[in-house]
């Protein structure tokens, strides 16, 4: 079976019998001048090193490959606006603290491929579900200002009674700055205010997150 094509293993096994080479082949459909799709997909995973840095690679680092041209980039880019609309939709139905996995794989989704700074933030109802998941604030490549009165009277405004506060590091590494950690006090103090619990702050990097509330920060 291991010599069957990728279509035909999935359809006579299933598409969890796949390896990330066969999936993507799959994905890629076609292969280039001299390689051939499987090939493609192989050196696609040894350059980028999982499937997630390639859907989150940016258009120059994609289209550095050989083979890889605006069709497979429209391609690669619909799978990862896929996979971004089936993240919001699970979240929309999950209590976010019950299941915390659904929520970090939808804000990497939205944020790990970004090349500046985005401040997020999730408006939670009194069972924790999403009101709302907003983008707040943007910034350059390696910060963003953030304004806790806005996030205070957007909570007010969506009758939020806890938030999730979510922003990425595009270097890739999540590791908190200490900025990071004073802002996130002072939009928890602004909220503490109005009776608005601020539950987590996610950084996410490539491949990577932090959560304050795991390192117990909150």
């Amino acid at each position: 079976m291991d010599n069957l094509p990728p279509r035909e293993k999935l359809q006579q096994s299933g598409a969890a019998s796949l390896s990330d080479v066969e999936l993507l082949a799959i994905f890629l459909r076609t292969g280039a001048s001299g390689i051939n799709v499987m090939a493609l997909a192989k050196q696609m995973l040894n350059e980028f090193g999982s499937l997630y840095r390639i859907m989150t690679a940016s258009k120059q680092e994609l289209t550095a490959i050989k083979g890889v041209g605006d069709a497979k980039l429209a391609q690669l880019h619909a799978i990862a606006e896929l996979g971004r609309r089936f993240f919001a939709a699970q979240l929309a139905r999950e209590n976010v603290m019950e299941n915390p996995q659904v929520t970090r794989h939808y804000l990497q989704s939205v944020l790990a491929h970004q090349e500046r700074e985005l401040f997020m933030v999730l408006f939670l109802d009194n069972q924790h579900r999403v009101l709302q998941a907003q983008q707040m604030f943007a910034g350059s490549i390696n910060s963003v200002e953030v304004h806790p009165r806005e996030i205070a009277r957007e909570a007010l405004k969506h009758n939020a009674a806890a938030l999730i506060l979510a922003h990425n590091h595009p270097s890739g590494i999540a590791e908190p700055s200490l900025a990071d950690q004073e802002i996130t006090r002072k939009v928890s103090q602004a909220c503490a205010l109005l009776n608005i619990r601020v539950l987590d702050h996610l950084v996410i990097g490539r491949g990577e997150y932090v959560s304050f509330a795991e390192r117990g920060w909150l």
